[in-house]
């Protein structure tokens, strides 16, 4: 079994911790770094200096330059859809790295593949997907400290997902409305099969604990692990 404890809401899994902020905001403590994944409504007391920054796409939701500004110092490493140049370009960086889907990219001592996201069933008025399966929305597989965290941004229950691959904790959206619901993500994460299952996703946009709980609730008694942070 993975070495995992809880102080204050803040999840230790192995050598690394994991805090849940808002929505799809996480942020990763490993190897004396901080990273965090599309932050947003961070509030004073989740303000800290990143050295690594993840981004999904370029909605408001997960590309937030208000929030960014918080956080980014010349000492910080920005890895983004390539979507979001436009929106992030003035930050100060120390290094912006753009991906694409299915892109791999190696920065100091992580390990990044970045993965597709899109939608399959969510559709706007004009009857086009809220992500596109021919954009440039990401999910991250990254790979710290000896620990694959896949971040699955705001995706279905596409079919690329089979093929992740040794995955620790997989950080799953499970609102509904703009990705996939509740019980979508318990289909999606019997493919990925995960050590430990993370929703997010709710409680800011769209969706509300109660997704998060149904998740955990359909999956007890499985293999998988679901932790609600």
């Amino acid at each position: 079994m993975p070495s995992l404890a809880f102080i204050n809401n803040l999840m230790q899994y192995q050598n690394i911790s994991i805090n849940h902020f808002a929505h799809d905001c996480f942020q990763i403590k490993a190897n004396n770094q901080i990273i965090y994944f599309d932050p947003y409504k961070l509030e004073a007391n989740q303000i800290e200096t990143a050295d690594f920054v993840f981004i999904t796409h370029g909605h408001f939701d997960h590309c937030s330059p208000e929030d960014l500004q918080k956080i980014v110092t010349d000492q910080t490493v920005i890895i983004a859809s390539a979507e979001c140049e436009s929106t992030i370009k003035d930050l100060k960086p120390k290094e912006f790295h753009y991906l694409k889907p299915g892109e791999d990219l190696s920065v100091d001592s992580l390990r990044v593949q970045a993965v597709q996201a899109y939608n399959i069933n969510k559709l706007r008025e004009d009857g086009l997907p809220f992500h596109s399966p021919q954009g440039d929305e990401l999910g991250y597989v990254v790979e710290v400290g000896g620990v694959r965290i896949y971040h699955a941004g705001d995706t279905d229950n596409i079919p690329e997902l089979a093929d992740l691959k040794d995955i620790d904790l997989a950080l799953l959206p499970v609102s509904g409305t703009y990705v996939m619901t509740a019980v979508e993500a318990i289909q999606a994460v019997k493919l990925i099969m995960p050590k430990i299952a993370i929703p997010m996703h709710y409680g800011s946009v769209v969706g509300t604990i109660a997704d998060a709980e149904t998740f955990k609730q359909q999956l007890e008694g499985s293999v998988i692990k679901v932790e609600i942070i």
